[in-house]
């Protein structure tokens, strides 16, 4: 019979898991929907809270709404029967150590025995014993403190005093993950001088092994110098490219100078196939081994596992590698479990299935032109690494490096291309890792091949589901970007040109940016003050900026980069071959153009109106004082006026004032009193607010050739005529255009021409009264005879 208590944790276990996998699954349905936050934190409950409102709590927590943010962003990994059987072990853990001292002990003893003896058989690791461990570097740690009390006899007693007679030195591979030594040298209290790095090959073998001939002399120099050589890393897989040292070499090396070897990497999950490399194979005989189990089978919280081998019980405890403590060997209970649940076949089978996934990718990629591969063994390689270069390789051709083709070129040539071509790979791998995100593909920064894209099943494969299907894919989707690569590679020289060859804009070189370059308009007008400049610049790159988008166009035009990107430039992406770039920079300068053109009008407008106004009133005060002079003073008394006009009326013209708005002036309107009718005078030219191009074929967006579309129209039978195809067009306005172009409008109105209030928008309305009031100031002296001739009467 089943104990109730493990059968109630099963079922609450279940329960609570089926309870956020089912809220998960109503967030990806209801996408559209609006999140508001619903959990407002506050002071602890005095009552308590049930368990389905603690676990709503949690659910909200992981989808990040207590966060604020976007909950159909964040997906929470599907978590399969293997990864309850994983999580029932931690709460087993914690329902095991309530039980009485002598159980606890018998029965922590037989899953930590039984653990570690199906993991030496697994790994082919015979007589060992195993730590487990939450941190991967932990294990290493308690090695090394192992290490040092079993060569230092008196460490126990007299402690780091010891050391100073011969100091330790371990020794690194330059291609292991970055910050282990310090890691080590920190958490040991030695200083940084123990730990030395050995560099990798650089004339014969791969290049991410470590050097065995240097290591060697390296040593004999520590020896030489009164220095103990302690302990040696080795590489069974690099964390980058995924390459195996020689292990067995390294081995015999340990063993003439008396040092530990330990063995970690990806690739010694292969140990569990019936075929192994034979320098993964070596492994096994090393003095100690890591092993990450969680992501090579898909296992959720699992610890990670070293097996050593030494035959000093107290010693070992003395480092830490083993406990007293039954709670503390409680750790391996998760994996206990889920050892079982799969069984040898199922472990088997999951890492038989990484290994083949990435065999089928290397297998793809050979047939791929412009494709690097970085591989050490085509035959079982489990990671796959591989590069877009500019070197053309047909199939079933021998892979060469990317350096050696590039270094007859001069430094700085080679430099920069090589810095274009990371970018580029960066860009293909992002773009890769977006369309396929079950495939697991990540960028990885190598020394000497540069930036590239990596494949490592062993690490993704369990934990994302990876199948066959999804190499496919990715295979297509890689097929798919190349010629977008080689088009953008090839049309930057011509953009660069066409843009040098272009008033009012400058070319921008940034080797960082993935596509076919950067530009910055330049201001035609000449400003003396910097800071008005420059906010005159980014005024118009934002407009700019903003009416290109709202073309009809599939190319990406954007402000760069949000760290570290040049500033009010236009950043234009990744390009086909199909592209005219004549007319795309022809635009950008256009627009360009317009934008300053009419910010610069709407500026002025002010300007022009204020000295308007001044010089009418100039005109109005002079005219009064002639008047004053040729009507008298007696004229302009009131009453007296008024006598004297009843009896001699002054016959005097009508005159008035209008002002242009084009050309700024202030003008008399006797011409149009005398003529009836309104004097337009000369138009100036408009301002050029049309982008031409050539006639576009339904579909064809803008900036492409018409070639390639009428040869793929003529498919269809939807060619026009050559005549039409000839004719320029003007391209549809949109609202935004609309509205900038509304001052040139205004522009083309003639010289002469009197301003309207009723026609003019609101917000020059004010300007416009104010000019209509001073035209009626300037007309009411000429009519006052009537009005007082009328009073009389």
């Amino acid at each position: 019979m089943l104990d109730p208590a493990l059968a109630d944790m099963g079922k609450n276990l279940n329960d609570a898991m089926k309870l956020l996998e089912d809220a998960q699954r109503d967030v990806d349905e209801e996408q559209d929907k609006k999140f508001v936050r619903k959990d407002i934190p506050g002071p602890l409950q005095g009552s308590g809270q049930d368990m389905g409102s603690i676990l709503q709590i949690v659910q909200n927590l992981m989808q990040g709404e207590e966060d604020g943010g976007d909950p159909t962003c964040q997906r929470i990994q599907h978590v399969g029967e293997q990864g309850h059987i994983a999580l029932l072990g931690h709460s087993l853990a914690a329902y095991i150590s309530v039980l009485e001292k002598e159980r606890l002990r018998r029965m922590t003893t037989r899953i930590l025995s039984d653990t570690t003896l199906w993991l030496c058989r697994l790994f082919r690791y015979e007589n060992g014993s195993a730590y487990y461990h939450e941190d991967d570097r932990e294990g290493l740690l308690k090695v090394c403190r192992l290490i040092i009390h079993s060569r230092y006899d008196d460490y126990i007693t007299e402690g780091f005093n010891v050391l100073t007679t011969k100091q330790p030195v371990i020794y690194i591979s330059a291609a292991s993950r970055p910050g282990l030594g310090q890691y080590l040298c920190n958490q040991l209290g030695l200083p940084l001088s123990s730990f030395c790095s050995v560099p990798c090959n650089t004339m014969f073998g791969s290049q991410h092994q470590m050097d065995v001939a240097l290591l060697d002399r390296l040593i004999k120099d520590d020896v030489d110098s009164g220095k103990l050589p302690l302990l040696l890393v080795a590489n069974a897989g690099t964390p980058g490219a995924g390459h195996t040292d020689k292990i067995g070499r390294l081995k015999e090396l340990c063993n003439q100078y008396s040092m530990w070897l330990h063995v970690e990497g990806v690739n010694l999950a292969t140990l569990v196939l019936g075929y192994v490399n034979s320098s993964v194979l070596a492994a096994t005989k090393s003095d100690s081994m890591t092993l990450t189990l969680g992501p090579w089978l898909g296992l959720p919280a699992i610890p990670a596992v070293t097996l050593y081998r030494h035959e000093d019980p107290s010693l070992s405890l003395a480092a830490g590698l083993t406990s007293s403590q039954p709670v503390e060997k409680l750790r391996a209970l998760p994996l206990w479990l889920s050892l079982q649940y799969l069984g040898h076949d199922g472990i088997v089978e999951r890492i038989k299935h990484a290994s083949q996934l990435s065999q089928r990718l290397l297998g793809n990629l050979k047939n791929l032109n412009y494709i690097r591969t970085s591989v050490e063994d085509e035959l079982s390689s489990p990671v796959v690494v591989f590069r877009f270069t500019e070197l053309q390789v047909k199939p079933g051709t021998e892979q060469v490096s990317y350096t050696s083709q590039t270094s007859a070129k001069p430094d700085s040539t080679n430099n920069n291309q090589r810095e274009l071509y990371d970018t580029f790979n960066r860009w293909l791998g992002e773009q890769l890792a977006q369309l396929v995100p079950t495939s697991g593909v990540d960028v990885v920064e190598l020394e000497d091949e540069g930036t590239c894209v990596r494949f490592s099943p062993l690490m993704t494969a369990a934990v994302l589901g990876t199948k066959v299907e999804d190499t496919d894919h990715l295979v297509e989707c890689l097929k798919a970007k190349i010629p977008v690569l080689n088009s953008t590679l090839e049309l930057r020289e011509e953009f660069k040109n066409e843009v040098y060859r272009t008033a009012g804009l400058t070319y921008i070189e940034d080797l960082s940016w993935p596509g076919v370059g950067v530009i910055r308009y330049e201001l035609f007008g000449e400003e003396h003050d910097p800071n008005k400049r420059q906010a005159e610049v980014e005024k118009i790159s934002f407009g700019l900026l903003k009416k290109l988008k709202e073309l009809d166009s599939d190319l990406l035009f954007s402000s760069g980069p949000e760290f570290g990107g040049e500033k009010n430039c236009i950043y234009i992406g990744m390009v086909t071959e199909d592209l005219d770039m004549a007319e795309l920079v022809e635009t950008i300068a256009t627009m360009g153009r317009e934008i300053e053109e009419n910010s610069r009008l709407l500026e002025n407008m002010t300007e022009v109106v204020r000295r308007g106004i001044q010089e009418a009133e100039m005109q109005l005060q002079k005219a009064s004082e002639e008047k004053l002079m040729e009507e008298g003073v007696l004229r302009q008394i009131p009453l007296v006026g008024s006598v004297l006009n009843w009896l001699s009326p002054v016959q005097a013209p009508l005159k008035g004032r209008t002002f242009s708005l084009a050309a700024g002036s202030v003008e008399s309107t006797e011409t149009t009193y005398a003529t009836k009718a309104q004097n337009t005078g000369s138009t100036p030219p408009p301002t050029p607010t049309i982008i031409r191009t050539k006639h576009r074929h339904p579909g064809q967006k803008l900036f492409r050739r018409s070639s390639k579309c009428s040869e793929a129209g003529s498919e269809a039978g939807s060619l026009a005529p050559a005549e039409e195809r000839e004719k320029e067009v003007q391209l549809p306005v949109t609202a935004s255009d609309k509205q900038e172009q509304e001052v040139p409008d205004e522009v083309k109105l003639s010289e002469n021409s009197q301003v309207d209030s009723k026609e003019e928008p609101d917000d020059k309305s004010k300007l416009t009264e104010s000019l209509d009031e001073v035209e009626i100031q300037d007309n009411e002296q000429s009519s006052a005879h009537t009005e007082d001739t009328e009073g009389l009467r």
